[in-house]
């Protein structure tokens, strides 16, 4: 209209142009359907053309197409072509992107669902993994070992319902887990009461010591914070024991297919374990071997006040008797 031409004069104008840029502006919605509706209104507009014109515009002249005002019918059924052909390269980018972007959400969920049963750095591995996941495969570190327990606790569930008894764990492991986690522990497991925690296995570092030990210390402020709630509460004090050991330990994935599980396998597992039970005949609530202690004092390790040596200890189920280092009395 504005150059007095007749309708065939659009086909040739940049109008083509601006179909290609709206495909684009709705495949940025995730969209490809706009491309079939460039096609089809497309082949109205030259369908439009051929009517008003009438059949003496159409020509198979191309050289007269191109100088003249008329309708190559092969040109435009190469230009609908090319539409449908761009929208089906679209709509296929954008399937895949729409499940990429499914999957990537999907996974993250359950990255984050595998965190809340697994510890960060192990499900940190686990989804880092270019490789599935099998038993058998481990690595040697030195590390420590940290055992906590609660004190009384078997007297405490005999004389509490079993949703009471649930209720104080959860309360217990909610203030003592983020202070282990401040301090680089990874927990290992959760065993009714106890509490299973690994410096420097899951994640290797140089300060794996004097990281647990700074945790018992924390720990036990921690502890006596939250006996004091209860207490304040009119509910019974409960203590909370811990000990620590160091040693040479393999870290990794043990089980089978149906079932794995990321754990720590040596001899200061086993140690630890002992050395938790001794608190109670040392009268202590946390204690360390002297060997971890001045490991811990190497890597940088400040003590709050200055610690009970005991030499020549004797711990239940260890052959020799053993140098301890008070933490907490």
């Amino acid at each position: 209209m504005q150059y007095q031409q007749p309708p065939s004069f659009y086909l040739k104008s940049p109008t083509l142009l601006y179909v290609f840029i709206f495909i684009a502006l709705r495949a940025l919605r995730l969209e490809g359907r706009a491309g079939l509706v460039a096609a089809a209104g497309w082949t109205g507009l030259a369908s439009c053309a051929i009517y008003t014109t009438g059949t003496e515009m159409v020509s198979r002249d191309y050289v007269y197409y191109m100088t003249h005002n008329t309708v190559l019918v092969g040109a435009e059924l190469d230009k609908i072509i090319s539409i449908l052909l761009v929208t089906a390269i679209i709509a296929v980018a954008i399937n895949r992107a729409r499940n990429l972007l499914n999957r990537s959400v999907t996974e993250g969920q359950a990255a984050q669902d595998l965190s809340r049963f697994f510890s960060p750095e192990i499900a940190d591995q686990i989804t880092a993994s270019e490789v599935a996941v099998s038993a058998g495969s481990g690595q040697a570190r030195e590390a420590v070992i940290l055992f906590c327990d609660i004190r009384g606790f078997t007297s405490f569930s005999n004389t509490h319902q079993p949703n009471e008894m649930i209720a104080m764990l959860a309360d217990y492991q909610h203030q003592i887990v983020p202070i282990l986690q401040t301090h680089g522990g990874t927990v290992d497991k959760f065993m009714g009461d106890g509490i299973m925690v690994t410096f420097g296995a899951a994640l290797p570092t140089e300060t794996f010591a004097a990281d647990a030990l700074r945790a018992v210390d924390d720990l036990m402020r921690g502890a006596d914070g939250w006996n004091a709630g209860r207490m304040a509460r009119g509910e019974p004090e409960l203590r909370v024991g811990a000990a620590v050991a160091s040693g040479r330990l393999i870290f990794g994935a043990v089980g089978d297919e149906s079932r794995l599980e990321y754990t720590v396998i040596g001899d200061a597992v086993n140690l630890a374990a002992k050395l938790e039970k001794a608190t109670k005949d040392q009268k202590v609530r946390a204690h360390a071997t002297r060997e971890t202690n001045e490991t811990a004092l190497a890597q940088g390790y400040a003590p709050l006040d200055t610690k009970d040596q005991r030499a020549d200890q004797a711990v239940d189920g260890v052959d020799a008797p053993m140098d301890l280092v008070v933490l907490t009395a």
